[in-house]
This record gives C-alpha cells, structure tokens and sequence, in this order.
C-alpha cells in the first residue's frame, strides 16, 4: 500500500515572494472570483504578485483576463512546443501578437523546445522541426514586442542553445522549471538567461539541480509554482498553487546559505526587473 501524502498547508509567510511562473486557469482560476482567491491565499504567506501563463490560445486568453482582473496577476502569452502545430492554425498568430501587445503581457511564453514528449507520445506531440520553427517565431515576437522570452526545455538542450545562439543579444531569456545539469546552466547564465527553479529542486533526490540553485549569480535567480504542477516537498504529487511557492523559495535559500527573506527579495526585485515592473 502506497503512503498517503499529507495534504498541502501553506508555508510559513515571508515578508515578500514574486511566483515568476504560475497557471491560475490550469489550477481552477477562471473567473475573475477565482483568480482573487487563488491570489488571497498567496498574498497572506507573501505572495504579493504572479506571473500567470499560456501554453496554448484559449489558456493565454485566460491568462491575460486574469491579468486584468487582478492587479497582483500578470500574464505571459504563447504556443508551448509540444502544442506548437497550433501556432500555424488560422489566424492563432495574429491574436498572439495581440495579446502580447497588451501592457498586462509582461512576456512571451512559454514556448521552447521538449523532445521528452516526442519520444515518449510522438503522435500527440509537434515534431522537433515544427517546435524549433514555432520557437523561432516567438523569438522574433518578443524582439519586436520588446518583451522577455519564456522558455520551456525538456531534455532539449543543445537544440535551444542553437536557437538561442541566434537571439539577438538584448532579448531577455527565461528558462523556467530549470531541470539541466550544470554544464548548461553555466552555458545558460553565459548568455545571461535568468534560471527559475520550481518544486522540483526540492525533491530528495535532486541534489544536482540544488546545486544549479547555488550556483546561480544572485541577479540571475528567480522561483516559480509551474502550478498546479511540480508541487514542491513535503507535499510533492499534490495540486500546486502560488501560495506554495515559499516552500522552493526556502529550499534555494538553503542552499544559498542566505535568509529565506533574503531570498524573497532578491527573487521578487529580479522577477520585476526581468518583466519591466520595475
């Protein structure tokens, strides 16, 4: 008989948190109501502002909705890869452009490039070629938007540092749910993409991700839920929500050997700076 995990509480509050990467639709928040409680529950634990995102049309739409009905959301728009065949439907770029026009879009994302899937359900998932030329489009949306860049990678990366070599060296890359090993992070931060680092830097057996976390240069860090996925320990396999954020952001600061409130506001001044808050 499997264990029963506990049930999630909130972490203990910090004075300040920014979930940098969060899916308020996928975690149930679609009405306006919704998207205030969701949000309530992270302010009281210190969650003060979010960045909520797409990873297809109808979730992007949602997205910047719940951006606009909550001043403590903001929302990042675009085609995850392993979606990517949609980008090159009817009309699908030319609403992309518009929402990412609008000032609560505070970036384009999360596109990027997954080939775990490919192996693994080729026949639901964009080929490699499609996914690349669908990263390719992003990449030049949020060049000529003037917005950062939000990027997926499963176990693709030398196929995204290909692409990326070709970025124009002002486009502001983040690598959100960071899960590669070091060598790529240092060829990541080289570039000077930020990393953020979700619950699975907390699971027991990463020892080598809370080594990235370490790792990484103070303005160069961010955190994130990937809500409601990648709920962080002790309460890993559970629904994620951003009010959980502050369990990842107590683990990096371990890691880090700084406060948990250090940390907070270090993520939370690199998260505003990175999405132009600032």
């Amino acid at each position: 008989m499997s264990k029963k995990r506990p049930s999630p509480v909130p972490p203990q509050p910090l004075p300040e948190l920014f979930d940098a990467h969060t899916h308020l639709a996928s975690c149930g928040a679609v009405t306006a109501a919704q998207v205030r409680e969701f949000m309530d529950r992270a302010s009281a634990v210190g969650v003060g502002q979010v960045c909520t995102v797409g990873d297809d049309l109808a979730e992007s739409v949602l997205a910047l909705e719940a951006a606009h009905s909550d001043d403590r959301v903001f929302a990042a728009c675009a085609i995850h890869p392993t979606r990517a065949r949609e980008l090159f439907t009817d009309g699908v770029q030319e609403k992309l452009r518009e929402l990412v026009s609008d000032p609560r879009c505070v970036a384009v994302g999360e596109t990027g490039l997954d080939t775990y899937w490919i192996r693994h359900e080729p026949e639901r998932t964009a080929p490699l070629d499609v996914q690349v030329e669908a990263l390719r489009w992003h990449m030049d949306l949020a060049v000529q938007s003037g917005r950062p860049l939000m990027v997926h990678n499963r176990e693709a990366d030398r196929e995204l540092m290909d692409v990326l070599s070709d970025a124009p060296e002002g486009l502001k890359v983040m690598l959100h749910c960071f899960s590669s090993p070091l060598d790529m992070a240092r060829r990541a931060l080289d570039r000077g993409c930020w990393l953020s680092f979700s619950g699975n830097v907390t699971f027991r057996r990463n020892s080598e991700l809370r080594e990235v976390a370490a790792y990484c240069p103070d303005d160069r860090l961010l955190v994130e839920t990937d809500a409601p996925f990648m709920t962080p320990e002790p309460f890993r396999g559970a629904r994620n929500e951003p009010a959980y954020v502050g369990y990842t952001a107590r683990c990096v600061a371990e890691v880090r050997n700084v406060t948990p409130e250090a940390l907070g506001a270090q993520v939370t001044s690199n998260a505003r700076e990175l999405y132009d808050l600032v």
